[in-house]
């Protein structure tokens, strides 16, 4: 192992960042400092300061990054449209690079020569991380210990957990794991492996089983100024306030459950199982709000930027100077976004109710069916001979040869 001194580890206290404390302390012969990103996780984060210190960090840094969470990264994705393979929302793509972000400060104002974290070597976790750390902090050392350690499962894991005295919540009967942040909560392994098997229904926390949910629907809006959500049934919110109350109007109705098969950076297929309520409610309120107000060309070309800046979340690719040009051009065609949504939840549905804004495109005078003084139907006549001239050109030189 080469020398260092001291290393700031990313620290969720699940179990391997659990258990890598103790292995770095055995293996680098360094201090370990833990950090943690408080991104919504809630509950997760109280144990977490007693359990770091008697894992054998030396302190332990926890952040309230919530709102620069929402605000800086997630609303940003939500103006792109950005979803990966046109299901996952990325809520775990989109945390990574803030929680590395604050990590590489907190080893800065440290004055630690290393970083590292709990990715596998199997994951994406791994190359966000570190995608972050070179191009913030490329001379820190990196140490990845899933691809150093004899470790190679979660039973082996658990198993060092319980040598070393460190509870961790996983289990060889509940081995799937959690990752929770404002914007979702994921699930993977374990029985969840197999994709044609059943998520079993009290693994669910934020949403509610949709067979469960309210026998009434619920009808939510959500109001928007420049492609940003600000409002929450005419209430004005932060964003970590919105996200979170949409998030229980959502959950209670059972809005935002995902399973899904999804192919990984490196190169494998995966299965997780995602709940995303309030970021499902944004997601269709925006979309829905962009339609009423922007032309047709900007839109159609938004849709193919969006699907590349979802793979720069999903790669890690946050700190690049492609994303942040997409961001201006984005944030460019947002300037109109403005207006209000109304979303109809009901048994696990969510469902457009209405859409209004200032800025609206929609002209009922030339969209109507009924009567109208300001469409000369004629005029289409020429338009579709045009149109489809080189269709015709194309079609008569073929047959004579």
């Amino acid at each position: 192992m080469s020398q260092v001194k001291k290393v700031v580890l990313a620290y969720s206290g699940g179990l391997d960042t659990s258990v890598i404390i103790p292995w770095l302390i055995e293996n680098y012969h360094c201090e370990v400092i833990a950090f943690a990103a408080d991104i919504g996780q809630g509950e997760e984060l109280a144990p977490l300061k007693e359990k770091a210190i008697r894992s054998g960090a030396s302190k332990i840094y926890i952040e309230d990054l919530r709102d620069e969470f929402v605000r800086d990264f997630c609303f940003p994705m939500l103006q792109a449209g950005a979803i990966y393979e046109r299901r996952y929302l990325l809520g775990t793509s989109i945390a990574r690079p803030l929680i590395a972000k604050a990590q590489v400060e907190t080893a800065r104002k440290e004055g630690a020569d290393a970083v590292s974290h709990g990715a596998t070597g199997k994951g994406n976790d791994q190359v966000r991380f570190e995608l972050t750390y070179q191009a913030l902090a490329p001379d820190l050392k990196v140490i990845a210990p899933w691809r150093e350690w004899d470790i190679r499962s979660r039973e082996d894991a658990v198993a060092y957990a319980k040598k070393h005295n460190i509870p961790v919540p996983v289990t060889a009967k509940k081995p799937y794991s959690m990752d929770r942040n404002l914007w979702h909560l994921s699930f993977e392994g374990g029985i969840l492996e197999d994709p044609n098997s059943e998520p079993p229904q009290d693994m669910f926390i934020l949403t509610t089983n949709p067979e469960d949910a309210p026998d009434e629907p619920e009808y939510v809006e959500i109001e928007f100024e420049g492609g940003i959500p600000v409002a929450v049934n005419g209430e004005k919110l932060g964003p970590a306030a919105l996200l979170a109350k949409l998030n229980q109007l959502a959950g209670k109705h059972g809005v935002g459950r995902v399973d899904l098969v999804e192919n990984r950076l490196v190169g494998m297929k995966s299965r997780g199982v995602y709940e995303t309520p309030g970021g499902t409610l944004l997601v269709n309120a925006h979309r829905e709000l962009l339609s009423l107000t922007c032309d047709r060309d900007t839109l159609h070309y938004r849709l193919l930027l969006a699907e590349r800046y979802a793979e720069l979340v999903y790669y890690g690719q946050w700190f690049t100077s492609l994303r942040r040009s997409l961001d201006a051009f984005f944030q460019e065609t947002e300037k109109y976004v403005t207006g209000t949504v109304r979303l109809k939840l009901y048994k696990g549905n969510c469902t457009v109710a209405g859409r209004k804004s200032p800025n609206s495109l929609y002209a009922e005078a030339y969209a109507t069916f009924g009567r109208d003084e300001v469409y000369n139907q004629h005029d289409a006549e020429g338009f579709i001979r045009l149109f489809g001239l080189p269709n015709k050109i194309e079609s008569m030189l073929r047959k004579k040869k």
